[in-house]
């Protein structure tokens, strides 16, 4: 199981190049796509394992990429795959936590699970899926990596079995595979229901399935409550509706909730501004100055309005190139 997301796409290149023709596993692959996906085509030329396309109730077939399509949440189920439009995870469909929580409930042990590069923090909870199962944890080296947030958030979360440069991956995965798995433990309910909620099997996270705490936050995606988990030391968010979000793509969704907020009211405030001047040129062509003078002060004070959120964009613009300038520096 291999997820990866911003800088990903040349460390599954260099890792498809090294993999063995014969590896006696099959490899799942989530990368974080827009409505277009040719990462197939791009992984079916790079090594020599043929990448097979995913469907709903096919059997899994060793010695094959299957890559997860846009949109569609990529689950195993009992050798068996499945496409489902479940909630989005992590402001992400597909995404790569449902993935390695259904591998986990499917196939325990005998599980390999890999981070690559990636921002935010998805595949996190599911690497801890995956550790719990008894299965094995790999990240991609985070000095190695293009974006390091995602392998350096698995670090932080999760025991990690094996931490290397995307060179040497595709030989340690070449001997995990040859290895006998380890011993299979219980999955814990909670990785089960959210397993379930992903695959539609739960239309609604009802009161008696419920993750975590009640939180006084609201869902991003739906407006409906968010449930606060505790997972480990990482704090998680889910709504009624299956929605999730690890605490950094909970302060990323508000933030573009927030923006869209602004940009909706400097709209209005704009539009308000104009309607009022057009008001006071039509009353003063009928000779109503007084009335036109109320208009036009009405629309300087939207206009003022107007260049206040203007300047909070701004100030929200600039914080952000920063931000994205510390994080590659750093």
């Amino acid at each position: 199981m291999i997820g990866a997301s911003a800088g990903g796409v040349e460390a599954l290149k260099r890792l498809a190049a090294d993999l063995p023709p014969d590896l006696a596993a099959a490899i799942f692959v989530v990368l974080h796509v827009g409505r277009t996906s040719y990462l197939p085509e791009i992984l079916d030329r790079a090594g020599p394992i043929r990448v097979a396309k995913p469907e709903s109730g096919r059997e899994v077939e060793l010695g094959r990429i299957y890559v997860a399509p846009p949109n569609l949440h990529l689950l195993l189920h009992d050798g068996h795959m499945l496409l489902r439009r479940g909630p989005r995870e992590n402001l992400a469909r597909p995404a790569i936590d449902p993935l390695f929580r259904s591998a986990a409930c499917s196939y325990g042990a005998q599980v390999i699970g890999v981070v690559l590069s990636g921002s935010l923090s998805d595949g996190t909870a599911g690497m801890r899926a995956i550790k719990a199962a008894g299965g094995v944890t790999v990240i991609q080296d985070p000095q190695d990596a293009a974006v390091p947030d995602m392998v350096r958030s698995a670090q932080r979360h999760v025991e990690i079995d094996h931490c290397v440069p995307v060179a040497g991956m595709g030989s340690l995965l070449a001997r995990l595979a040859a290895e006998p798995a380890g011993e299979t433990l219980p999955i814990p309910p909670d990785v089960r229901l959210e397993a379930a909620i992903a695959a539609q099997e739960h239309s609604t996270m009802k009161n008696e399935d419920r993750l975590g705490e009640l939180s006084g936050f609201t869902c991003p995606e739906c407006h409906g409550p968010l449930w606060e988990i505790e997972d480990g030391g990482m704090l998680r968010y889910r709504c009624h509706t299956g929605h999730a979000f690890t605490s950094d793509a909970m302060m990323e969704a508000q933030s573009d909730e927030a923006d869209q907020i602004l940009w909706s009211l400097l709209r209005a405030h704009q539009q308000r501004a104009e309607f009022t001047r057009r008001m006071a040129d039509r009353e003063r062509q009928s000779d109503r100055a007084d009335l036109a003078a109320k208009l036009q002060e009405r629309s300087k004070e939207y206009e003022a309005d107007a260049e206040v959120i203007e300047r909070l964009l701004e100030t929200r613009r600039m914080m952000v190139t920063d931000n994205g300038a510390t994080a590659r520096e750093s």
